[in-house]
């Protein structure tokens, strides 16, 4: 490669070279297959064995930007020590769909086992399900998931990591006991024999949960943590039924769990069924599950017991609720078409949250703005601008807003279910860019002030009036959806095994526009936002000053760093 520039990037699993012009490269041998010019830039790929000599030779260079990689892309992928030669155009949603897209059986992840984990008997019973349980049987499961690392358990191998969540996981079912059993559904039949509608509930008849071990040979924690670019593609197979939609559960499991061992470390993830409960209820489990684990899987006293008593609306017409449904097909809408995004970790610090939510306070002469709203407003904004929108484009903020605490009286904070509602705040994007931080921050303050005891019953009660399963297409691409939270007790699930590096998610609920809040690891009020947009909105927010001014470095790097010292230091010592 004499007298070349050469450019290249490790994005996760894949590597691209590329070359200037100045060195065609040769005509014969592994290294020749040139694509289609862009703008005189050619391309060069690698053959396996080229780039196997070669990966740690480029590993760690600077990368020269090709500003005009759009038409045309090879790539090689790394799977299991070996290489693989992928083609696709950009301009295709199916083909980058398509290479992304990675599961379990890939060769790169190699199964060990799988086991059905019982909890101890108990008495069969039956859960009867709300309107907001009802109404997800066309989202996909809960995938969310911790990675740990090993470097600090080195009196703990694999399987010992295996049996203590498989024990743990059967007596944190005894408490949890919706979570092993399946969905079960009975026509509902008029004096003439005629289907009315169905019946859907849950049979906890402790059927049990899935849990899966599994190795991602190659893999270590800072390939996961990609703190510096995209969430790797591989994440998605850290986690059990994909694009299994919560109406499959009555024959798929409600709950099921991944370990996926690692170079040095595992991750824990945990796809939870969003009939049976929200975040909040996922997070319980979570928590509890880890309780459980660090008390040698002594399943009494757990300090957030769940409250398994659904709410019901007063004059809902008795139980269970009626489908007015005759079957399946008249509500389950499977979505064919993969979104097509780019997925990014941004950490903001406490300090910068701070600061925003103090902006925001000032320009509105109020004091009641928090922290949650400050970040939504940055973001609603920033991508509003990013996406390029005419200024009489209407767009709206869906945030998930909870209703336990805002029904009188009150749901229990341990209430284990789902109870949330999807709240619009609604502007358009020329009224959005005009006014600022502080006004978009009133708006939205305002959306979830307005989410009263009052508004949560009107609404059941026009659902009751008109059943409806929630479609994924609800979510039209002129919004922003904010989901999850960074009030979770993320870090809290301590197994015993330390403290979590990180929390990542699966692919379900993703779209562009999609926002996911985390506590930062460092705690303290420091937030991580899992943002999901189409690649050139992206590199728009990605080059967006009043975003990117907010953003902070990630506390993983330097996590990485004393990892990589320690190492060092180790290595150094048997000399």
């Amino acid at each position: 490669m004499r007298g070349a520039e050469v450019g290249y990037r490790w994005c996760g699993d894949e590597f691209l070279l590329s070359l200037s012009p100045r060195d065609p490269g040769p005509a014969t041998g592994p290294q020749r297959g040139v694509a289609k010019p862009i703008t005189n830039l050619p391309l060069f790929f690698y053959s396996p064995s080229s780039l196997r000599r070669r990966a740690s030779e480029f590993r760690g260079r600077p990368f020269l930007t090709l500003s005009n990689l759009r038409l045309y892309l090879q790539t090689w992928s790394r799977i299991g020590g070996r290489w693989r030669l992928e083609e696709e155009s950009l301009t295709s949603p199916e083909a980058k769909q398509e290479r992304s897209a990675m599961s379990s059986s890939s060769p790169l992840f190699r199964h060990v086992s799988t086991s059905i984990v019982k909890p101890p008997p108990r008495p069969r019973t039956r859960c009867h399900l709300t309107v907001w349980d009802l109404s997800m049987f066309n989202a996909f499961y809960i995938q969310k998931g911790h990675l740990f690392s090993t470097h600090l358990l080195s009196r703990l191998t694999i399987a010992d990591v295996v049996d203590l969540l498989k024990t743990s996981l059967s007596a944190a079912l005894l408490h949890f006991y919706p979570l092993a059993g399946r969905l079960i559904t009975e026509e509902a039949v008029d004096e003439q024999g005629k289907v009315t509608g169905i019946y859907v509930s849950i049979d906890c008849d402790g059927q049990g949960a899935e849990l899966t071990h599994v190795v991602a040979d190659g893999i270590t924690v800072a390939d996961v943590l990609a703190p510096s670019s995209d969430v790797p593609s591989f994440v998605r197979s850290f986690f059990r039924l994909d694009k299994v939609i919560n109406y499959d559960g009555h024959s798929q499991p409600l709950l099921a769990v991944q370990l996926t061992e690692l170079a040095d470390g595992f991750f824990v993830g945990c796809s939870f069924n969003h009939a049976v409960g929200d975040g909040t209820s996922y997070w319980q489990f979570f928590n509890a599950w880890a309780e459980i684990a660090r008390s040698d899987g002594a399943a009494d006293g757990l300090s957030h017991p769940p409250v398994h008593d659904r709410w019901f609306i007063d004059g809902s017409g008795g139980l269970p609720i009626k489908l007015p449904f005759t079957r399946p097909e008249e509500f389950i809408d499977r979505s064919t078409q993969p979104p097509l995004y780019r997925e990014r970790i941004f950490h903001l610090s406490a300090e910068s949250i701070a600061r925003l939510k103090a902006r925001a306070n000032q320009e509105c002469g109020m004091s009641s703005i928090s922290s949650f709203q400050s970040v939504t407003s940055l973001l609603w904004r920033c991508i509003t601008r990013a996406r390029g929108f005419p200024a009489e484009q209407t767009t709206h903020c869906r945030v998930a807003t909870q209703n336990r605490a805002r029904l009188q009286p009150p749901l229990s904070p341990d209430y284990f279910g789902n109870s949330i509602y999807a709240m619009p705040a609604t502007a358009t994007a020329g009224e959005l860019l005009a006014h600022g931080l502080a006004w978009a921050a009133r708006l939205i303050h305002e959306t979830v002030a307005g989410h009263t005891d009052t508004a949560i019953r009107e609404k059941v009660a026009a659902w009751m009036a008109a059943p409806v399963v929630y479609t994924m297409n609800m979510f039209d691409k002129f919004s922003v959806m904010m989901g999850s939270s960074p009030r979770f007790d993320v870090y809290g699930c301590n197994f015993g095994l330390g403290k979590a590096v990180a929390v990542r998610s699966g692919t379900a609920h993703k779209f562009d526009g999609k926002v996911t809040f985390y506590p930062g690891w460092e705690g303290g009020g420091s937030m991580d936002l899992e943002i999901c947009l189409e690649p050139p909105f992206m590199s728009a927010l990605e080059a967006d000053e009043e975003f990117m001014s907010a953003v902070s470095p990630s506390p993983v790097l330097q996590w990485l760093r004393d990892l990589a010292d320690s190492r060092d230091a180790i290595a150094a010592s048997t000399l």
